[in-house]
């Protein structure tokens, strides 16, 4: 439905997005992970048309939509990063400013206004200026906004971060509802892997610029199928203990957490007869052994070196 072919952007002759491909398939709802400065909200302003790519193309179903982007523009909605909202208006009336800017025809605008309003639960809000709401309901407004024109494929660029819980859990489920009810296409980025494991049944991984993995939440946890994460408590730190764990031939990374120590480590490479071994050398008991079912936090680790919030 939606594709991007060896997109590309630089500014000032520095490349933030650098070929990428991504595909959407109608009724996919598709996560976009990656830190700080990796190229998302620059691939997602290109997807909007509201920059031009460097080089590449952006499809949909088939067609470009570089030269001509009218035709995008009628079935997607964005909820971008930042507030886009006035304040001094009500809730009502950004709606209803943003409905004609859409172009919904005013015997239907009504009609949408009070639906989405309801599909976001600030319909008794609506007669409010929105500079005397929270910011969770300031970005429930904001994905309002972006579905008065019912669009096929919907954008939402880290649209949690900041608010309270109950907005953050209203504004998931309204997310997930869209999908799964209505059959929106979603592109979903944000900071809270959790979020994306929710909603997202395929994943891109972006770093620097670039698609560095991407497949469903299985083939990307795959990637860590050779090794084993552990969890270690000792009754006691030391370091010649914590330097012979180091010097194990299977063991990849140790670090020290606050309850012990991490260890990442071929998977089945018999450490733990080693570990018991090597501290009752030292005399140190091993309070606790713990072998972690992997995340996609540990495959984002393992890939870029950073957690996603970095």
């Amino acid at each position: 439905m939606l594709e991007t072919v060896k997109l590309s952007k630089s500014f000032k002759g520095k490349k933030v997005v650098d070929e990428i491909n991504i595909y959407l398939d109608a009724g996919e709802s598709v996560g976009l992970l990656g830190p700080n400065g990796a190229g998302k909200s620059t691939t997602i302003s290109m997807i909007s048309s509201l920059i031009r790519p460097t080089s590449g193309d952006i499809k949909l179903d088939g067609k470009s939509t570089i030269k001509d982007p009218s035709e995008i523009r009628k079935v997607l909605g964005v909820v971008p990063q930042e507030i886009a909202l006035y304040e001094e208006l009500t809730a009502y009336e950004n709606l209803k400013f943003f409905g004609q800017t859409y172009q919904v025809k005013k015997d239907i605008l009504e009609g949408r206004i009070q639906e989405v309003l309801e599909m976001v639960g600030l319909k008794e809000r609506q007669k409010e200026l929105i500079k005397t709401f929270s910011g969770g309901m300031k970005r429930r407004i904001n994905i309002a906004a972006a579905l008065l024109h019912q669009p096929k494929i919907l954008i939402l660029d880290e649209p949690t971060v900041g608010i309270d819980p109950q907005s953050r859990n209203h504004i998931l489920e309204t997310v997930r509802e869209l999908n799964k009810t209505s059959g929106t296409t979603v592109l979903y980025t944000s900071h809270y892997m959790e979020e994306v494991e929710q909603l997202c049944k395929r994943v891109y991984i972006m770093d620097r610029g670039k698609i560095i993995a991407s497949g469903s939440k299985e083939e990307l946890l795959s990637i860590l199928s050779t090794e084993d994460t552990i969890q270690v408590q000792l009754s006691n730190r030391s370091e010649s203990l914590i330097d012979t764990i180091k010097s194990f031939s299977n063991v990849f990374q140790l670090d020290e957490t606050n309850v012990g120590l991490r260890i990442i480590s071929k998977k089945n490479s018999n450490l733990l007869s080693k570990l018991v071994l090597a501290s009752e050398k030292e005399g140190i008991q091993i309070v606790n052994y713990q072998v972690e079912i992997p995340s996609l936090e540990d495959v984002f680790l393992h890939l870029t070196g950073k957690t996603l919030r970095d």
